[in-house]
């Protein structure tokens, strides 16, 4: 089975795209998690944090699935929400479209350039819910600020939140990423996350500035999370550790975004890159369970290059 797809990112988080409106393109629902484990698998596939579906969609311009590395299929995803979008308005020549979610209808718009030469993206992240039921995660209390999950630590204090995927949020005077996996890793065996959760940790640079590493579920500690940064700066502004009134600049591993949590009643606004870094066309096995390899890549080097300027410019100035 011929595929074409399209190698992308969003802060080094980065998907293989394929569009299901192409014919020759379209997936059976069987086979959406086999062909996820295969195509992201770093040495015998095309490796990738994700497999990203563009859909037709009857309530909007274009519908979006998304599945992790291990199978599963995630609610939201920030980073590859905006790759989608992007992917959608060059195809329809537009400013904005609507794009069908597993939970919510999330507009995408076009925005002026967060850095030289990097194509930028605003998205919708939502909806937004204290309610620890949304995680789910089992709770007595109507919510779950600063407080401490049994058989996880004795020492870190979390907020939960759904956004619509599950998150918790510890903040930490310095960000370890051997933690964030160790803790991410204990969290999701915690019966209290019977769906499991994505964990991040915040570092505190300035009143308009946080660093975050995440530990996404079914993936683990990738450069960034889209969701998972833009849960962070809400739960920041939520506990008055950040001026939540003007856009929060979120630095991670893969560079940095822009978060507007000024709505407390959501959604989230989540600016940053939607880089385009290949496209392929590959032969997979009928029950994508392999892929033929090599294969010929179409290389977008001048949007890889751009990119790296502003991830060298982000570690300039948090010194990671």
């Amino acid at each position: 089975m011929k595929l074409r797809i399209l190698k992308c990112h969003g802060s080094d988080n980065d998907f293989i795209l394929i569009d299901e409106t192409i014919e020759k393109n379209h997936i059976r629902d069987a086979h959406r998690a086999e062909l996820a484990k295969t195509l992201c698998d770093r040495e015998m596939g095309i490796g990738a944090d994700g497999v990203l579906f563009h859909l037709p969609s009857e309530s909007a311009d274009c519908g979006m699935r998304m599945f992790n590395p291990d199978g599963s299929e995630a609610e939201m995803c920030g980073n590859g929400l905006r790759c989608i979008g992007r992917y959608a308005l060059e195809k329809s020549a537009r400013d904005r479209v609507s794009v069908e979610t597993m939970k919510s209808i999330l507009s995408v718009t076009k925005e002026s350039r967060l850095f030289d030469g990097v194509e930028t993206f605003q998205a919708e992240i939502g909806p937004v819910s204290l309610a620890p039921g949304s995680l789910p995660m089992i709770a007595d209390a109507e919510t779950f600020i600063d407080g401490r999950i049994a058989g996880l630590s004795d020492t870190l204090r979390f907020t939960a939140l759904s956004v619509p995927n599950p998150h918790i949020i510890a903040i930490v005077d310095e960000v370890d990423e051997d933690l964030v996996e160790r803790y991410g890793r204990a969290a999701n065996d915690l019966p209290v996350f019977p769906k499991g959760v994505n964990i991040s940790f915040v570092e505190l640079l300035d009143s308009d500035k946080i660093f975050v590493a995440t530990y996404e579920r079914g993936v683990g500690v990738t450069y960034s999370c889209g969701t998972g940064m833009s849960a962070a700066a809400y739960a920041c502004a939520l506990r008055d550790l950040v001026d939540g009134g003007k856009p929060i600049s979120v630095y991670n591993r893969g560079g940095i975004v822009e978060c507007d949590v000024s709505n407390k009643e959501g959604p989230i606004l989540l600016k940053g890159n939607a880089t385009f870094v290949f496209e392929a066309t590959i032969e997979v096995r009928w029950d994508c369970t392999s892929m033929e390899l090599p294969y010929e890549k179409r290389i977008r080097q001048h949007e890889i290059d751009a990119y790296g300027n502003l991830r060298e410019y982000a570690k300039s100035i948090i010194g990671k």
